[in-house]
């Protein structure tokens, strides 16, 4: 399916000739472009008509999760038949693994999980790869690992109608890609089973499919509605992907722990050697436990520690990242959403995450692999960018000189607004001059919006303010 842009608005004059500009120098192969456009002047707008023209996948990269949930809205309604998903943190809280040597304090790793994010972010990982009409709006988060693209499309399951297969080993399979047996609750990530029916609950869709069997036949596929199982519509065939980020073979599972005990062995020999006796321990301990628990049911807390065992990756070697589900595909596109800040931020997680990780190796807690769970440093990511817009009212040099020299002003608002004029006054006798401002501008008929420095401020202007007659009310995060 194309990327349809539906919009009740036409481009502005200055928003048409921006539009032609980048896209001119996409198709004629620059990699990298700058737009520089003020506040308001629809550089969002002009994004989704670059996307449509250009017609391939595309990544808009924000720094933080509200920005990138505000875009998330703007781009479903720019193209609601398309493949529009929301890719940042799942966690709710998180409270990393760590230790504070002077203090001699470990701190266990603590996260709740936002069911809901989870679910959009298994959509996206889905649909980047089985959709070229995609587009994902992520915040930084999207360079962290989230294991190998290979691996997640290795892993899914086929299904079509006419096929042979027998309800036990559907079942196992499913299993197999974490996916619980569940009789009662039936939530996102579960299935059951009943007679001849299998029910599944993909975690990344919006409604469970139903599998009907005759003996070891397939007679129908369909999805069905999560309350009263009633049938919505039919399907020849569907893709079951996992339900988790890291799902691996058997076989794969018995290879890591190969390596991840002749890693611990040497480490082990190492921390004795120096006289670290009681972090040797400590490592031998903890590690065999998780040794155990993937030998067992496939799976241990913080596995994603041990990813590159089973990624089979060289050490210090680039994590996987949802960048990489791009590369899989064809040439992308990339947008830096408010890249004076986002850029830096990019740059910033990986010295932020070894520091913190490198205190956990040193003391015991855990072996020198788990520096390769890690983000993309600055350079990896620079490797892995697509055909690049960087947008920012401010951009800084490093843009400018990024795209060559390719930038596109827009310094216009299609509303015809201005900016604001300011006004600086001093502070002397300023609440005085408040209340005169206040009270012209009321009998205009129109209304007064006052920011202070702090809540208390803002609760004792407002008393004093009410107590002189005039309609208010305070407003802050508490």
């Amino acid at each position: 399916m194309n990327l349809q842009l539906h919009s009740k608005f036409k481009p502005s004059i200055d928003q048409e000739r921006a539009i032609n500009e980048i896209t001119t120098s996409f198709k004629s192969g620059n990699r990298k472009n700058t737009l520089l456009g003020v506040t308001g002047s629809g550089k969002t707008f002009i994004m989704a008509n670059v996307i449509e023209r250009m017609q391939k996948k595309t990544l808009i990269l924000s720094h933080n999760k509200t920005l990138a949930a505000q875009l998330y809205e703007e781009f479903r309604d720019f193209f609601p038949d398309n493949a529009v998903k929301y890719f940042v943190s799942y966690y709710d809280y998180y409270q990393p693994e760590a230790y504070i040597p002077g203090k001699d304090v470990y701190i266990e790793k603590e996260s709740e999980v936002n069911k809901e994010i989870e679910k959009f972010r298994l959509s996206a990982m889905n649909n980047v790869l089985t959709r070229d009409d995609t587009i994902i709006i992520a915040s930084v988060s999207c360079i962290y690992n989230i294991g190998s693209p290979d691996d997640y499309k290795h892993n899914m399951i086929s299904l079509k109608v006419g096929q042979t297969v027998s309800l036990s080993e559907l079942s196992q399979k499913l299993v197999k890609l974490m996916y619980e047996r569940d009789t009662t609750d039936f939530n996102p990530g579960t299935f059951r089973i009943k007679g001849d029916v299998v029910d599944i609950f993909m975690p990344y869709a919006d409604d469970p499919i139903r599998i009907e069997f005759w003996g070891d036949e397939i007679e129908n596929i369909s999805y069905i509605e999560f309350i009263t199982g009633s049938k919505i519509k039919d399907l020849g065939e569907i893709e079951i992907f996992p339900s988790k980020n890291f799902v691996f073979d058997n076989e794969v599972i018995k290879r890591a722990v190969e390596r991840i005990r002749a890693d611990l062995d040497k480490r082990v020999n190492f921390l004795n050697n120096v006289g670290k006796n009681l972090e040797a321990q400590r490592l031998t301990q903890r590690t065999n436990y998780d040794i155990e628990m993937l030998l067992e049911v496939g799976y241990c807390k913080s596995m994603e520690n041990y990813s590159i065992y089973f990624e089979e990756r060289e050490d210090g070697s680039p994590p996987y990242t949802l960048v990489d589900y791009f590369n899989k595909t064809e040439d992308y596109l990339l947008f830096v959403d408010e890249s004076h800040i986002t850029l830096p931020q990019v740059g910033g997680m990986f010295n932020g995450d070894k520091a913190r990780k490198q205190n956990l190796i040193d003391y015991g807690f855990r072996l020198p692999s788990a520096l390769d769970n890690r983000p993309l440093n600055f350079d990896e990511f620079y490797e892995r960018q697509g055909q690049t817009l960087y947008v920012s009212a401010t951009p800084k040099d490093y843009e400018v000189e990024d795209s060559d020299g390719n930038v596109t002003e827009i310094i216009t608002r299609p509303t015809g607004l201005l900016d604001p004029i300011i006004d600086l006054r001093p502070t002397e006798n300023q609440i005085e001059d408040l209340i005169d401002e206040i009270r012209v501008t009321i009998e205009k008929g129109q209304r007064v919006l006052v920011t202070t420095l702090t809540k208390k401020m803002s609760e004792d202007l407002a008393h004093y303010l009410d107590e002189l007659g005039i309609k208010v009310h305070y407003l802050h995060s508490g």
